[in-house]
């Protein structure tokens, strides 16, 4: 088990902090993270264990080439799981801004007031529209998830594969 490098939260950049966990979890020196280091410095960076399906996606991605993770292809992947982590917090803040009551879900008078705010020209019909798409199981309702797949149409699908 590595040993938490002093306040492996606090200060530096992402970068000097990605630095920090990988050489704390690389006890042995070897110059790379086994599948059980990584595990840990997920857990120091982002407060989670990773599924068995992130690590087995991550491991396989690395181990044609290597025994485990090098520190540059560790400072992408967490360079990436940070970008993904920032974008699910902000699709999750503009759900809430649209969520005035609090219900958990947005009705199509949701939309109408948030679009009507944000684009006041903007047809109702077009509303309507959208609203019809993104109700995926036309209930009525806007779930966040259905919110959220919306919101990440036509994303790179690679980084919602290893962190999803």
């Amino acid at each position: 088990m590595c040993a938490a490098p002093s306040r492996a939260g606090s200060g530096g950049s992402g970068r000097e902090r990605y630095v920090r966990v990988f050489e704390a979890c690389d006890e042995d020196k070897k110059g790379y993270l086994s599948r059980e280091d990584f595990k840990v410095a997920v857990v120091m960076l982002f407060g989670y264990k990773p599924s068995k399906v992130e690590v087995d996606s991550v491991m396989a991605s690395v181990q044609q080439k290597n025994s485990g993770v090098l520190l540059e292809e560790f400072l992408k992947l967490m360079s990436t799981k940070k970008a993904a982590q920032l974008h699910h917090s902000e699709i999750r803040q503009i759900f809430t801004a649209f969520d005035m009551q609090y219900k958990g879900f947005l009705t199509l008078e949701d939309f109408k007031r948030a679009f009507n705010s944000v684009a006041p020209k903007l047809p109702e019909r077009i509303i309507v529209e959208a609203f019809r798409e993104v109700d995926q199981d036309s209930d009525g309702h806007v779930s966040f998830k259905e919110f959220e797949s919306a919101m990440n149409y036509g994303q790179n699908e690679v980084s919602q594969l290893y962190f999803a």
